[in-house]
């Protein structure tokens, strides 16, 4: 009798490719799920999830990106600074004006798997607040 063996792919054995994403009017949250499922490796048939198989991602026009409702009053991230009383909060219009990249870059580590391909996941992510990115090399391996 034959027994089947299951293919199990090697993470040498899988190229990563350049995905470019404009997020003029794009709505954040939907935009954090593609970019994360990019990120991730999940579009791929190849697709582990104890191996990082992820594309790398460039995201341009951060600071265009859109919210619903009123979420750029109502939504505040905070921090703490480990002092006593040292509780900083931002709301998330002030964020856009001020690092439009860093919204966009928080969205996607919060829909990440919370384990060891975390930083490296993030680390294949690359936001930009307008048109302009030094990735135009990689422009000709489009997925």
């Amino acid at each position: 009798m034959k027994k089947h063996k299951t293919y199990s792919p090697k993470p040498n054995s899988v190229e990563q490719k350049w995905h470019f994403i404009d997020a003029r009017g794009q709505v954040l949250g939907r935009l954090a799920t593609d970019v994360a499922s990019l990120l991730i490796g999940k579009h791929k048939a190849e697709f582990t999830p104890h191996w990082n198989f992820g594309d790398k991602v460039v995201v341009t026009n951060a600071s265009k990106v859109a919210v619903t409702g009123r979420k750029k009053r109502n939504k505040v991230y905070f921090r703490h600074t480990g002092y006593p009383g040292g509780v900083k909060k931002e709301t998330l219009g002030h964020l856009l004006e001020e690092k439009p990249e860093e919204v966009i870059r928080r969205a996607v580590k919060g829909m990440l798997p919370k384990n060891k391909w975390e930083k490296k996941r993030m680390a294949s992510l690359y936001v930009y607040p307008g048109e302009e990115h030094p990735h135009k090399a990689q422009e000709g391996q489009k997925a």
